[in-house]
């Protein structure tokens, strides 16, 4: 159980992440800035587990690719 959460909790925070890059290019709207401050404490851990969410993820290009090779 601990593994899977983990996996939807990194995938969550990055599409979390991912919306807010897309608020900042198409409207100059950052959504964490707005609700939590410009570069306050709270929002620097936001942008960090937002940083190790995605070198979780990076992680599963090996599970894709030993899928696709049937391991």
């Amino acid at each position: 159980m601990g593994n899977k959460f983990l996996q939807y909790f990194a995938l969550t925070i990055a599409v979390i992440g991912a919306i807010n890059w897309g608020l900042i290019g198409f409207f100059n709207l950052n959504l964490v800035s707005a609700l939590f401050g410009s570069m306050t404490w709270l929002s620097r851990v936001i942008y960090g587990l937002v940083g190790l969410c995605g070198l979780y993820l990076f992680t599963f290009y090996g599970l894709v690719d030993r899928e696709r090779q049937g391991a």
